[in-house]
């Protein structure tokens, strides 16, 4: 499975368990699974990041979609040390794919916080 398919196979994974927390892992290949576990080990600190970084909104205001497309893309950056530009253009094709209207409004909210979370981090102008 290519890089761009695990995350949105991920994504999918992480937005099923927000609806159905009692949904089984049978089925999904064993590396999505172990990422997924790790990914729970650092939610908390996850949803910091993401909460510090919004401006005039609130973590529990965003939907399933891009909250679950704003946690993996979080982790990438934080923990898999991966490179920011990539990370940031797959999660807003995720978004223009899954959550986006028309009016392209997730996805320039999604751009501009994820950019504020690298900016945070100390990465500048991804």
């Amino acid at each position: 499975m290519n890089r761009e398919l695990f995350r949105e196979e991920i994504i999918k994974l992480i937005y099923s368990k927000m609806i159905n927390k009692d949904q089984e892992l049978e089925g999904y290949d064993s590396d999505l699974i172990k990422t997924y576990h790790d990914f729970l080990n650092h939610i908390e600190e996850l949803d910091e990041i993401i909460d510090q970084n919004l401006f005039d909104w609130s973590i529990t205001r965003l939907n399933y979609v891009d909250l679950a497309i704003i946690r993996y893309a979080t982790y990438e950056l934080v923990y898999l040390n991966q490179a920011k530009e990539i990370v940031i253009n797959e999660a807003l094709e995720l978004t223009k794919k899954y959550s986006n209207l028309e009016d392209d409004q997730a996805k320039k909210f999604n751009n501009r916080l994820l950019q504020n979370i690298v900016d945070s981090l100390g990465e500048k102008d991804a």
